[in-house]
């Protein structure tokens, strides 16, 4: 219970984690998107207003240059007559001012309620009278602020001085009181504020739910592993879809089927390992204590314990050898010629019997490999053919290099080995069916053979049918010397 506990607090902390950085995420980019569609919107609010006004003060160019309507003749420097009827024509939009300054002093506006900012004796109103050249700006006032484009009024055939000076201009002005429009962009801004944190509420709600259909895996991943023991050791995680957590799952699933075989395997190793030294030692128990008493009878005894205690040594050494091909130093590469490496282990295992001993094939090449393991598998497999052959019968040992492989193979003439027995004799502790009997042997020969042929990247393969002898051929990948 305590670790149940244990693991629903680890997973509610990773949940509540996820959903503090997707709440933190969703927060910045809510935030981040309402002050930039705030900041778009008031320049676009801007750029409207200045066009409102650029078309307001072309429009009252054009008229300047064209007719007065009541008279059919030029306006001339009528500035009164301009400024009525362009204000009797143009109707402004809302916040939006049209005003004429005549001989430095107020003349007429477009509205009748004007502003505190923008009546006649204010200090905007007095700082436009004294422009002599156009100017546009922003007025920060009380109000607001106040967008506007102000220019003299010049008769078609008068040009005024381009500097300020003391005495009044004709001046028309267009003013934007910006207040009303810039609370309206607030008023938007302020809903999709409102809009952004309920889709940030219901989005924490459905991320809540979703880092809980995430984590769900996780929690089945850690209550298989809480329940698996050395005595349970067949729990798997069922993979469903695909992505990162089922990738996760597959690689847990791999994990345990490698721990299982791991453990059988032990379990089989201790079982094996019982067996096989339980034998030795109660020969050697049985004849201590039926020790005779004459030197004669003590001598056999003893060399019958000296015996089974040399087979259990030879047997310890192979098991260790086993253990070490595991490792990553079981190997000691270099590089190695494989004609005068075949000569060499022919002549070696010429003395392991009394056999027709023969060169079935000569490779010839260089390669990496370990010279002494490989020894070790080629002399196991000439033992092995030993026992399985008679006297009479012959024993070859060939190499080749062909395709980008090195083969190494001992071939006899025996008995051959029964398809039955093909694929287990690899297996540690396994004898295959014999009529030459070998009670020396460990049943570990052919499993360091093929433990030395997969630490070299190999295989080992054989071929053989009954009463037609047998082909043990190692077969590894080519790895040509260091330059």
């Amino acid at each position: 219970m305590k670790s149940l506990a244990y693991n629903w607090q680890f997973l509610g902390v990773a949940r509540t984690r996820i959903l503090i950085w997707s709440l933190a995420l969703m927060t910045l980019s809510s935030v981040t998107s309402v002050l930039v569609i705030r900041q778009v919107l008031f320049a676009k609010l801007e750029d409207r207003i200045q066009q409102s006004m650029q078309l307001e003060i072309e429009e009252f160019h054009q008229l300047r240059a064209g007719n007065n309507p009541q008279t059919g003749q030029p306006f001339q420097d009528d500035v009164e007559a301009i400024v009525d009827v362009f204000l009797s024509r143009n109707i402004p939009e809302d916040d939006e001012y049209l005003i004429a300054i005549v001989d430095g002093e107020f003349y007429r506006a477009s509205s009748l309620a004007l502003p505190p900012a923008l009546q006649p004796d204010g200090a905007l109103m007095q700082r436009w009278a004294r422009l002599s050249q156009p100017r546009q700006g922003i007025a920060v006032t009380s109000e607001g602020n106040i967008l506007y484009q102000a220019e003299p009024i010049r008769p078609n055939s008068e040009l005024s001085s381009s500097v300020e000076t003391a005495r009044g201009e004709d001046i028309f002005v267009v003013a934007y009181l910006t207040t009303g429009e810039r609370d309206e962009v607030n008023e938007a801004v302020q809903t999709v504020t409102q809009v952004s944190l309920s889709v940030l509420a219901i989005a924490s709600l459905l991320a809540w739910l979703a880092a809980g259909k995430v984590l769900a895996p996780l929690r089945l991943l850690s209550q298989t592993a809480r329940s698996i023991s050395d005595a349970n050791l067949t729990e798997r995680i069922p993979v469903r879809g695909s992505g990162d957590i089922a990738e996760l799952a597959i690689t847990f699933n791999d994990m345990m089927d490698r721990l299982e075989a791991t453990f059988n395997s032990q379990r089989q190793l201790l079982n094996d390992v019982g067996h096989e030294l339980r034998t030795p030692m109660t020969i050697i128990r049985g004849h201590l204590e039926l020790i005779g008493s004459t030197s004669d009878e003590q001598q056999e005894t003893l060399d019958i314990v000296l015996d089974e205690l040399d087979r259990m040594s030879r047997f310890i050494n192979e098991l260790m050898l086993l253990a070490k091909a595991e490792r990553p130093d079981f190997l000691t590469p270099a590089t190695i010629d494989l004609t005068l490496f075949t000569e060499e282990l022919l002549t070696k295992i010429t003395t392991l019997g009394d056999r027709h001993w023969r060169l079935d094939a000569l490779g010839t090449g260089q390669f990496v490999g370990d010279r002494q393991r490989l020894t070790e598998a080629i002399v196991n497999l000439a033992q092995n053919a030993i026992h399985h052959t008679d006297p009479s019968d012959t024993i070859m040992l060939g190499s080749a290099l062909r395709q980008g492989r090195i083969y190494l193979w001992v071939k006899d003439t025996g008995e051959g080995i029964d398809p039955a027995d093909q694929q287990r004799i690899f297996e540690r502790f396994v004898r295959g069916h014999s009529r030459h009997p070998h009670p020396e042997g460990t049943g570990l020969g052919l499993a360091i053979v093929q433990a030395i042929a997969i630490a070299h990247n190999g295989d080992v393969t054989l071929t053989s049918h009954p009463g037609q002898g047998a082909t043990f051929t190692l077969v590894l990948p080519y790895l040509p010397p260091p330059d």
